[in-house]
């Protein structure tokens, strides 16, 4: 157990956000996200019990976003003709607001398939037991600056 730490990252995930540099990417995969068949050149790290948004709040604690594209936060669009609401996109605005100064405008979206794509690319796919649909995000990591605070 570590201060500053939120319980809800296991080892494993903070050891790989550590390892992780610039522009390494980070997928937070829902309960109906094939982590597993997506993530296989990737480390996958189980998180089943917890929810998405609360998972994002305590890495978003710890990895700063990059700073030098336009979008570092990227959810996964509807498909075509799905009618399902998604609440738990104006969550993770207002979580990414806290952290970075662009706010909402930071976060892109991307189409099933393409998704997928750039989510085999991640280093790391943390699988949660987040059920809302569309819950999935990429994060890129940016830079820690010399003399930035460390909590």
């Amino acid at each position: 157990m570590l201060k500053g730490i939120s319980p809800l990252i296991p080892p494993q995930l903070l050891c790989a956000m550590d390892e992780m540099g610039h522009g390494d990417t980070l997928v937070i995969a829902d309960a109906n996200f094939p982590a597993e068949s997506v993530g296989k050149n990737s480390l996958v790290i189980r998180c089943d019990g917890h929810g998405g948004a609360e998972l994002l709040r305590a890495i978003l604690a710890l990895m700063p976003l990059d700073q030098y594209v336009d979008n570092p936060v990227t959810l996964m669009a509807k498909v075509p003709g799905d009618t399902v609401e998604t609440p738990i996109w104006d969550t993770y605005a207002q979580l990414v607001a806290r952290v970075d100064d662009r706010g909402a405008a930071t976060i892109g979206m991307v189409d099933r398939f393409p998704f997928y794509e750039k989510a085999s690319k991640a280093y790391v796919v943390v699988a949660t037991g987040e059920r809302a649909q569309y819950a999935n995000v990429i994060l890129q990591k940016g830079v820690v600056y010399e003399g930035e605070a460390l909590a």
